[in-house]
């Protein structure tokens, strides 16, 4: 008797129509099967799907080109297909379940003609987590394949451990012919189902990633009573060998893997990496709000990654175990055959070939390398890998930050007054948009907890949750939010960050533990200068001051946009939250 997972592959197979089915186990072998397959068998625009790069250099490193029009999330073309249009809230693109599955259909039909079908079982969490969940995703191309692979703990143990149950996740993904208007993301909450066609990039494709470990969770953790959010996990570990562990928000290429793998600029202190961009939070059998990343691998953005920037994802990314590392739409040196990007530590080749393989010399007006380009690698190659990273438990949150790129306006450093006005900093958070998805860059946006484009439903709701989880809470953390990004009036950053931002880490960490000031403004508790740690760091007082002005005056369009956003939510927002708006317009109009 096939089990309801046989029986749903079986489904998937006579709609998609592949040449056959390979069902995959995880294993090292396997991984230098899909390798080979890719390089001499799938392409993608005519070319293959990875090519070799100098193993010397780049161990077990391998270059992947997408789709010319496939390189980044398609937002608008993303949808969650709750029963009625106000569950998705006015934060999702919409459309009924049944006319969404009927339209899919078709498109399906037959897509994976010609093509291997990859069964890929795996868990999203240590699957000895009582947070973890058992997934399936089916997909037609090596990339996910591999990508999955990485970033997931794919096993055929997975299929045990699902057995003859059929609440399993599940995915079904094709490349299809990569013509956008064929192109979609289909998100089925109440079936825990995603149904993606016509993109082979890692947000619409690599269906564990955002589209369930945020989208489809989040719903989970809304029925749940736990959270599934876009966020960093790390433990700072201060000179006295103490390890304080916070939780940060913040949109995509604002930093957050920077911070995640952090070498701290502060003599004694050392940050431990958990994960650096999801978390789900559970209140455990203590009371207290505990993290695990349900991910095994990074998926970072590699335009300005550094020695500089950030040394140790360098290590990481030459980092010697047998998970291949990816690299998505960056540049290559034809001379040396290795990955190049725009803010690397070399300079760029005379013999040079662009992020579509065209060449290229350093005087174009382009970038060699795509603004989105990416890398996918495994979080064990990294030197600052926590030793909690594996614990099924999860790391106890002592702080959760809030963050975002934005030139004016926002302090350096902010601390709530309580958690109801935490979750209001995380409301009416916003940043400038970034090439990390379809949009223009550098516009205003606001996007609450770094989670507008991944909530699985009516983000009204989604702030109810939150203040619920609070109230659970024995000891809820502090919540605060941070901006690296400030600029003077000629667009130089005011803060150095990096390492340096180790110095608002302590400041937050010290407020935990009640050892450092601050003065009360409108918008929460701001350090005085004198409460940031500024030895060995080259910054005027008056840079410093700026950094931590609240100027009330400045912050009459700020609210006015605020309340636009608030009220596209109608009659759902919670009552808490206008509230603390309230209070804000209060002081500062």
């Amino acid at each position: 008797m096939p089990t309801p997972l046989e029986k749903w592959v079986h489904q998937q197979a006579e709609l998609t129509k592949p040449d056959r089915i390979h069902w995959c186990d995880g294993s090292e072998e396997e991984a230098r099967w899909l390798m080979k397959v890719g390089m001499e068998q799938e392409k993608i625009n005519g070319s293959p799907v990875f090519y070799l790069l100098n193993q010397n250099t780049w161990p077990h490193a391998y270059l992947h080109r997408s789709h010319p029009t496939d390189v980044a999330r398609t937002e608008h073309l993303t949808y969650v297909c709750h029963p009625d249009k106000e569950t998705a809230g006015p934060n999702n693109n919409w459309m009924e379940p049944e006319k969404a599955k009927k339209m899919l259909t078709n498109l399906s039909n037959g897509c994976m003609r010609g093509r291997i079908m990859y069964v890929l079982p795996y868990m999203m969490g240590h699957p000895d987590s009582p947070f973890a969940k058992a997934c399936v995703q089916i997909t037609d191309i090596s990339y996910v394949a591999v990508s999955m692979r990485i970033m997931t703990r794919m096993s055929k143990k997975v299929i045990k451990k699902i057995g003859n149950r059929d609440d399993f996740v599940k995915g079904l993904h094709s490349v299809g012919d990569f013509n956008p208007e064929k192109r979609f993301i289909m998100h089925f909450p109440d079936e825990h189902f995603v149904w993606s066609i016509g993109s082979g990039y890692g947000g619409n494709a690599l269906l564990g990633k955002k589209c369930f470990s945020l989208r489809i969770a989040s719903w989970l953790g809304y029925n749940e009573s736990w959270l599934a959010e876009h966020m960093v996990i790390m433990g700072i570990e201060d000179p006295e060998g103490n390890i304080t562990y916070v939780t940060a928000a913040m949109p995509s290429a604002c930093g957050k893997t920077n911070l995640a793998m952090m070498e701290s600029a502060l003599p004694g202190y050392r940050v431990w990496t958990i994960g650096d961009d999801i978390a789900w939070l559970n209140i455990g059998p203590d009371g207290n709000l505990y993290a695990i990343n349900p991910e095994i691998g990074f998926f970072g953005v590699a335009p300005g990654t550094s020695s500089k920037t950030n040394p140790n994802m360098v290590k990481t990314l030459k980092g010697q175990n047998f998970y291949p590392t990816l690299f998505t739409n960056t540049a290559l040196n034809i001379q040396t055959n290795e990955p190049w990007w725009e803010g690397f530590d070399v300079p760029a080749g005379d013999n040079m070939a662009d992020w579509q393989g065209k060449a290229w010399v350093p005087s174009s007006n382009k970038p060699a390398a795509h603004p989105n380009s990416r890398f996918t690698v495994s979080i064990y190659n990294t030197p600052t890998l926590s030793r909690e990273f594996d614990n099924p438990k999860g790391v106890p949150i002592s702080a959760i930050i809030f963050g975002g790129r934005r030139s004016k306006l926002l302090p350096l450093v902010v601390e709530a007054f309580s958690w109801q006005h935490g979750v209001f900093i995380g409301t009416r958070s916003g940043s400038e948009t970034t090439a990390a998805a379809d949009h223009q860059v550098g516009v205003l946006r606001r996007d609450p907890m770094a989670m507008l484009p991944f909530c699985g439903y009516n983000m009204a709701d989604y702030f109810r949750h939150w203040l619920r989880m609070g109230s659970k809470m024995k000891n809820p953390p502090k919540i605060f939010s941070v901006n690296w990004f400030r600029t003077d009036e000629d667009g130089n950053f005011l803060w150095p960050g990096f390492g340096e931002n180790i110095r608002v880490l302590k400041w937050i960490i010290d407020r935990i533990n009640n050892r450092a000031g601050g003065r009360e403004t409108p918008i929460g508790i701001v350090p005085r200068p004198e409460d940031i740690e500024t030895s060995g760091i080259d910054i005027s007082k008056e840079k410093l001051e700026k950094l931590l002005s609240v100027d009330t005056r400045e912050w009459k369009d700020e609210i006015q946009d605020i309340k636009k956003f608030l009220d596209s939510f109608g009659r759902k927002m919670p009552s808490e939250i206008l509230a603390e708006y309230q209070k804000l317009y209060n002081q500062c109009v």
